[in-house]
């Protein structure tokens, strides 16, 4: 695959046979912006969990201390009262039969989707639509709530969702490279510690096995994936090496 002149300089500057600290990582995020915006902050993990098997799927959500950078596009399913709370807390879209029409009709113009259990009869039928982009509201994640006003204001405020791909893999965001480089960690160590708490009691060895940082279409910096406490506030006061 033949990579822009952009993406070889900045893969020139990370040692891909080192593991780089979290602090290190971040700098190195930051120097190697390969966009001409302000790119996402990406981690992706590699779990030793066997997603084929229901006890080891690695799921959840948390709230990041410092948000995403973005304000997150969300859509509600709701009638009454509750389409009218979740107007309130901001949600971009609200409706119930017309906004199911609109989705079999191509429109995805949002980042997520939130829905009061009563008509999850109803979006069910669009599971195909969107499950395959995770995108399907769950009661496991807070997004099957009848209190969509705090779902809504959860989801704008930084909360993220992630989940283990077929192969094991999880991945999420932890900002914009325009972050400060504490904000950052902050987001990261956050996000970590909810996924090593939602370590499946079924899943044997190790847990953490491969840590990769980058940015929107940059190079991959290898992660020391022992490195999940305590490095906060040292990381962020050191310089990258």
């Amino acid at each position: 695959m033949k990579r822009s002149k952009a993406y070889q300089n900045a893969a020139e500057k990370i040692d891909h046979e080192q593991l780089y600290s979290p602090g290190q990582a971040v700098e190195l995020a930051k120097a190697t912006q390969v966009t001409k915006f302000d790119p996402t902050v990406e981690v992706n993990l590699r779990l030793g969990v066997d997603p084929r098997k229901q006890d080891q799927m690695v799921r959840g959500t948390v709230n990041l201390p410092n948000g995403t950078g973005k304000t997150a596009r969300v859509l509600v399913f709701a009638t009454g009262p509750r389409a009218a709370e979740a107007e309130a807390a901001g949600a971009d879209f609200v409706g119930s039969d017309d906004l199911i029409e609109r989705i079999q009709g191509g429109f995805l113009d949002f980042d997520a989707v939130v829905a009061t259990p009563d008509l999850m009869g109803k979006v069910g039928r669009l599971g195909r639509v969107l499950g395959p982009r995770g995108l399907m509201p769950n009661p496991k994640t807070g997004t099957v709530t009848p209190d969509v006003g705090k779902a809504v204001t959860d989801i704008k405020g930084g909360k993220i969702e992630f989940r283990t791909d077929r192969h094991g893999n999880l991945h999420f965001i932890i900002g914009k490279a325009s972050f400060d480089k504490k904000a950052l960690l902050q987001n990261y160590a956050a996000a970590l510690d909810e996924v090593i708490r939602l370590k499946p009691a079924a899943a044997k060895g190790r847990y953490l096995r491969k840590v990769t940082f980058t940015t929107t279409m940059g190079p991959g910096i290898p992660v020391d994936p022992n490195r999940t406490r305590g490095f906060t506030e040292d990381d962020a006061a050191a310089p990258a090496a």
